[in-house]
């Protein structure tokens, strides 16, 4: 029984490492390190301070990227380091996450996130940009576009919608009437619970890191096996690092977006990035963005949510093509 519990113990806390050898063997390639960029801080109206930063020649195009729902501004290093200086890149964090703090008023509607990131548009420059979003960052920039109309054509040159949804995202993700029948009585009963419980929830989250069940569970919904040990441990380690408390008002916002009578109104260029396998915005919701915007689609094959990280190179390729597009913003 005690050599039984020891070796419970030292799973708990280590299978983390077990899952890299027995999947990925000893061998993984480093994650991008990028160079500082020039930081900036945002203090907004409700309290919360955005953290924002800018990397890449001053003449180049500006290109703002707005990460996905428990990640924070370092889920783009892969892109940056492949793009180099193509691009005047500028990253920020969403409140509560990375290095940004959180509204006093506990605001983390996606309307809330849409005007930090007119705030962030404000303070990249005079130049127009090009606006990135992963995931729930399709979701802001499809909010903004409804919100700040005015902004597509003259501040706002291109849209770029990585792995995104037009709605609701119960209603769009895999098994989506199942989610969606069991979003009152269930799921959001869930996330208030989750916000309760906050402290609790995080020693759990960080106890699944050390014994590699995030690991499983991110390679699960994000990866679709073709991703290597340093990208799945780098999606990993968001999750732990992120108030629960957060993540759940977060998810609550996005059970009341609907951006379905903005998508026709928008005629600036649109890539739409899908991909094949994605269990969490589904590649249906890409065309549906895809064909109502007249926009043009990238279908990234067999992939899931972190298809931009797991196909970087393709990925790299497809963006910087599209937003070269853009003259060269001075």
């Amino acid at each position: 029984m005690l050599l039984g519990g020891v070796a419970l113990t030292a799973l708990s806390i280590g299978g983390r490492y077990l899952n890299w050898l027995l999947l990925f063997g000893s061998k993984s390639q480093p994650v991008p390190e990028l160079e500082p960029g020039i930081e900036s801080r945002i203090h907004r109206p409700d309290g919360s301070v955005i953290h924002m930063e800018v990397r890449g020649p001053e003449t180049a195009p500006t290109v703002i990227l707005t990460h996905g729902w428990s990640m924070n501004s370092d889920e783009w290093a892969y892109l940056q380091s492949t793009w180099g200086d193509q691009f005047r890149v500028v990253t920020w964090d969403l409140p509560g996450l990375g290095n940004s703090t959180s509204p006093a008023n506990h605001d983390f509607s996606l309307e809330k996130m849409a005007r930090d990131l007119n705030a962030v548009i404000e303070a990249s420059g005079p130049w127009p940009v090009i606006l990135v979003g992963h995931s729930i960052g399709g979701m802001i920039i499809l909010t903004l576009s409804k919100l700040f109309p005015n902004l597509l054509g003259s501040r706002v040159s291109h849209l770029v919608l990585v792995h995104t949804t037009y709605i609701n995202p119960l209603r769009t993700m895999k098994f989506s009437s199942l989610y969606s029948a069991l979003q009152k009585p269930l799921v959001e009963p869930l996330l208030y619970l989750q916000i309760w419980l906050s402290p609790i929830v995080w020693a759990m989250n960080w106890l699944s890191f050390w014994n590699g069940s995030i690991h499983r569970s991110v390679a699960r919904s994000g990866f679709g096996g073709n991703e290597s040990w340093s990208q799945l441990d780098f999606v990993a380690r968001f999750y732990p690092l992120c108030s629960p408390a957060v993540l759940a008002r977060g998810a609550l916002g996005m059970l009341k977006y609907d951006a379905r009578d903005v998508l026709r109104t928008i005629r600036i260029p649109v890539l739409v990035v899908g991909a094949e396998q994605d269990p969490v915005t589904t590649v249906h919701a890409s065309l549906r963005i895809e064909a109502e915007t007249a926009g043009t689609i990238k279908v990234l094959s067999r992939t899931k949510h972190y298809g931009l990280i797991e196909c970087n190179p393709d990925f790299a390729r497809d963006t910087a093509e599209f937003c070269s597009r853009l003259p060269a913003g001075r």
